[in-house]
């Protein structure tokens, strides 16, 4: 994380254990939080930087690095998820010459979790944003940029051949905000009154919905029908931008939190698998609003009042689902 002011792993852990948060996302294999999680019973989602992908190419590389950072842990640390790489695109100037070397580095992890003994029990996927979309709506006509497939369509069979999830970074946030004169505030915060988007047969009350119904479609065109897809991270910023305010990413939150157990119209009554950003604001990163995602601040103290499933974080509570970034 990118702060200078943030608790120590071990605190962080409690906080988590304390609200009864039971699963996290980490970027890296950060050897102090990776100790912190031992025994914790929190299910954990571990990046690969997008710094070690090429390194991960070569089979070698990718057994040590499981050997270092899975297996030595397991099974004290519950790896749920590895995610190799995050938001790389072929044709996004800080990531297109790293594109080539995320598939290989998926299979050489895979693979290594494989020899391990570790496959039933750990999936290996990467971590997609929606910029990769050439249409989004309406969502039934989600699909693909065209100048993206090459990369990505290998990726989803990968995904299908080995029953793992494709992970999806999605903020209505941005797209509200891209799209100001068209959507409407209470359509991204989901507290629209009714459908705002019909589509065929179903009705779309909040963009959440509208953007991940689109991204099933454009996963369904690339032969990735039977594929999940796990948001990994999603939320809205307290200050710092358009429409950025405590009260703002505490209806967000809130309502996102209710709402993921029921599924989209494409996905009725199946629940989604969300990952909230972030834990805690962070004071050196850029541009202003990207400080202040957190639910915490960094004294661990919650930024506002946060229901889940009737139970309160700041009002002595123990949240019962919930699952943050860290």
């Amino acid at each position: 994380m990118m702060g200078n002011n943030l608790p120590k792993a071990t605190e962080v852990v409690e906080l988590y254990k304390s609200n009864n948060i039971t699963r996290m996302r980490i970027y890296d294999p950060n050897q102090a939080a990776l100790q912190a999680l031992k025994s914790s019973g929190i299910e954990v989602l571990l990046g690969v930087p997008n710094s070690d992908l090429q390194a991960l190419a070569s089979s070698s590389n990718a057994n040590s690095w499981v050997q270092k950072n899975v297996k030595s842990f397991w099974p004290d640390v519950k790896f749920r998820y590895i995610s190799v790489g995050n938001e790389v695109s072929p044709n996004t100037g800080a990531t297109s010459n790293l594109a080539q070397f995320v598939l290989p580095a998926m299979r050489n992890i895979h693979n290594a979790i494989s020899s391990a003994g570790l496959n039933d029990h750990i999936k290996v996927s990467t971590v997609i944003d929606l910029s990769l979309l050439g249409n989004s709506f309406p969502p039934s006509q989600g699909a693909f940029r065209g100048d993206i497939r090459g990369y990505l369509d290998p990726i989803i069979d990968f995904l299908v051949e080995t029953k793992a999830p494709l992970l999806a970074n999605i903020y209505p946030y941005f797209s509200y905000v891209g799209n100001s004169g068209e959507l409407s505030l209470k359509y991204a915060l989901f507290t629209a009154p009714g459908v705002v988007v019909q589509d065929g047969q179903k009705g779309y009350r909040n963009l959440f919905d509208a953007m991940l119904d689109a991204l099933y479609s454009a996963v369904e065109k690339a032969s990735g029908a039977q594929l999940q897809i796990v948001v990994s991270e999603s939320g809205w910023p307290s200050e710092g931008g358009t429409k950025t305010s405590i009260d703002n990413a505490k209806t967000y939150s809130s309502n996102l939190i209710r709402h993921v157990k029921g599924g989209t119209p494409k996905k009725l009554g199946k629940a989604i698998e969300t990952y909230l950003f972030a834990m805690f604001d962070e004071n050196q990163k850029q541009p202003e609003l990207e400080k202040h995602f957190g639910l915490f601040y960094p004294n661990q103290k919650p930024k506002y009042p946060l229901s889940f499933g009737g139970e309160t974080i700041g009002d002595d509570s123990t949240p019962k689902i919930c699952m943050f970034t860290f």
